[in-house]
This record gives C-alpha cells, sequence and structure tokens, in this order.
C-alpha cells in the first residue's frame, strides 16, 4: 500500500481532474491510483494525506474516530482571551455546533519559518494580524474559518499543519513525501485500524518535487 504526505500550495484543488482547468493534486504527484484522506479547501495550505489504503482512508476522514488535525490561521485582528476560551469551548456555526478544541494564540516567532503565501495576503497598515494554532477533530465544511468569523476574528491564511503526531515538517508547497513504516503503523493504531501489508519506508525519504520531476 502506499502512503503519501503533500504539502499542498494555496489555490490548489484536492482532486485530480478538474475540467476549469485549475491546478490539481495530478500537478504536483505522480502516483498512481491514491486517493486524499479527507479535505483541505481550494484557498487552504499544508499537510495533505494520499493513500490507497481505504479502511485507514475512511477512518482518518470520519469524525467518529476523533482523530486530531492542526492548523495554523492568520486571523484579521487581535484575539483577546474571552475569543480564544469560546473557541475552546464550541461556537455556534451554521452547520451546527462545533465539539470542544484546543486553541492558543501563537507567538510572532512560532511562524516565521513557514513559507510564504503566494500570492500574499493583502497587507494593511491599520489592521493588525494574529496567528491561532487550533486543533479539532471534526470535518464540518470550512470549519476553521467559520469559528474564526464565528467570534469577530476572519481567516486570512489558513495552513494545516499536523494529522495527528504527523507534521508537515520542512516540505515546501508542492513537494511530497513518501511515509514510513512507524508512521503508518502509528496512524492505523490511532484510528482503530489495526494492522496492514504496510509497504513503507522505514526512515523519511528526500521530499519529491513535482518541478523538478525527482527528489528535491
Amino acid at each position: 500500500m502506499k502512503y503519501i504526505l503533500l504539502n499542498k500550495p494555496y489555490e490548489v484543488l484536492t482532486q485530480f481532474t478538474d475540467e476549469h482547468g485549475r491546478a490539481t493534486l495530478k500537478d504536483f504527484v505522480s502516483v498512481p491510483e491514491v486517493y486524499p484522506v479527507g479535505r483541505l479547501d481550494f484557498d487552504s495550505e499544508g499537510l495533505l494525506l494520499l493513500t490507497d489504503d481505504k479502511q485507514l482512508q475512511h477512518r482518518l476522514s470520519d469524525p467518529r474516530y476523533k482523530v486530531p488535525k492542526t492548523y495554523w490561521a492568520q486571523v484579521e485582528g487581535l484575539p483577546t482571551e474571552a475569543a480564544l476560551e469560546l473557541l475552546r469551548q464550541g461556537v455556534q456555526i451554521k452547520d451546527g455546533l462545533t465539539l470542544p478544541a484546543e486553541v492558543a494564540a501563537l507567538p510572532e516567532e512560532a511562524t516565521a519559518d513557514l513559507w510564504p503565501r503566494n500570492p500574499p495576503i493583502r497587507y494593511r497598515a491599520s489592521i493588525p494580524t494574529s496567528w491561532l494554532a487550533i486543533t479539532i477533530s471534526q470535518g464540518m465544511n470550512r470549519q476553521v474559518r467559520k469559528m474564526c468569523a464565528a467570534v469577530g476574528l476572519p481567516c486570512l491564511r489558513l495552513v494545516r499543519v499536523a494529522l495527528a503526531e504527523l507534521a508537515v515538517g520542512d516540505l515546501a508547497p508542492g513537494q511530497w513525501r513518501e511515509l514510513t513504516t512507524d508512521e503508518v503503523t502509528a496512524l492505523r493504531r490511532l484510528a482503530g485500524a489495526g494492522q496492514s501489508h504496510i509497504v513503507a519506508r522505514p526512515k523519511p525519504a528526500r521530499p519529491y518535487s513535482a518541478s523538478k520531476g525527482r527528489r528535491a
């Protein structure tokens, strides 16, 4: 079985075809017969897992199994402790009441090594921005953006940085790598998927880059 960790760039569809000519996963991953685990919106970035392991794909995507996903959200404005506490407790959005989340304000230096977005967000000197780390286990449509909006903090940029203990790490946008055997085992254990015929590398491989056609 195949397990791939991709850093999905901004404005790339989480699918392999598009009749309107927009960028898709096919522009970055040439491995056949792998499918994305869950959604990552066109205007969101970061960690995306692809696999042909249908059982693991289902369990990681199903909110019943409560697999945590961590996002860094750049928001408009400065969060108050009251707003953070609301997010932690759960907020009402159009899709329903969100479950309690892990939420923390990120210091500026925490995002210093984050890759720049292309194109960058619109800069307005009169309106400050800040970063939040938000961990959820649900999968409502555009949930993190709606949560931030519900507490008066519109989301300007959204990056998924981790799925459980699996992190996007040093992968540049558009780069991908194969998961290690240990990483696959840990994910299957977390999702209650048991063991499988795992074909994965024992150690992390150098990332693949579509722009270079080979390893970066």
